[in-house]
């Protein structure tokens, strides 16, 4: 079991991160709530993993904090619910507002997140709602996790590679094409990394 890396942050291609530990280089799939916090490629980082072994790979997910790996473990115990779509919810909003949407039971904003249809929503908030109590209380979730990244790239222009590349980011989260790319186009502005183009776009689509 790969519990956790700590290593240079090699690449950064939404929702996938290549991170090197002494000379070997790991692929790692982030929920982009977790991905906006990295730090810039080139600096040291540390994630923490939770591994999946599939008959046709071999899968690692990372998280920022011990917390957000935990929750993803739960969410991935619901009936229905796998990895994929795990990663999807928990790129959609943060640790807090899941556990908030499943304490509410708001079935609405559930369903606004790829791939959670009416009833994977309502089975998520019964079978999670008892194991969720009190998790947003206390130090649960640290104001580092929950709090708006700072957009390092905020000064540079906004190209078409990366325009494409938050497209894909949502694709590969489960968005369809025809969708990704029409949000994408509503909301990227001059100004704006690849990374903050996804934020706006999950933010708009929930």
């Amino acid at each position: 079991m790969i519990g956790r890396l700590r290593g240079t942050l090699l690449e950064k291609m939404p929702p996938e991160v290549l991170i090197e530990v002494s000379g070997v280089g790991y692929e790692v799939q982030m929920p982009m709530s977790c991905f906006y916090e990295l730090p810039e490629t080139g600096q040291e980082t540390i994630v923490y993993t939770h591994f999946v072994v599939r008959e046709d790979a071999q899968l690692l997910y990372g998280f920022n904090t011990v917390t957000e790996r935990a929750l993803f473990r739960e969410v991935i115990k619901a009936n229905g619910v796998g990895p994929k779509l795990g990663l999807a919810i928990l790129s959609g909003m943060n640790a807090s507002q899941f556990v908030a949407c499943v304490e509410n039971e708001d079935i609405s904003t559930l369903i606004k997140l790829p791939g959670v249809g009416k009833k994977t929503a309502e089975r998520l908030v019964v079978e999670m709602k008892d194991r969720l109590k009190g998790w947003g209380a206390g130090d649960l979730f640290t104001p580092a996790t929950d709090a708006a990244p700072v957009d390092s790239h905020a000064a540079g222009t906004i190209s078409q590679s990366a325009e494409d590349e938050a497209v894909s980011a949502l694709i590969a989260l489960g968005y369809k094409p025809q969708q990704a790319s029409k949000v994408v186009s509503q909301v990227a502005q001059p100004g704006m990394s690849s990374e903050a183009v996804i934020k706006e776009a999950l933010k708009s689509m929930v």
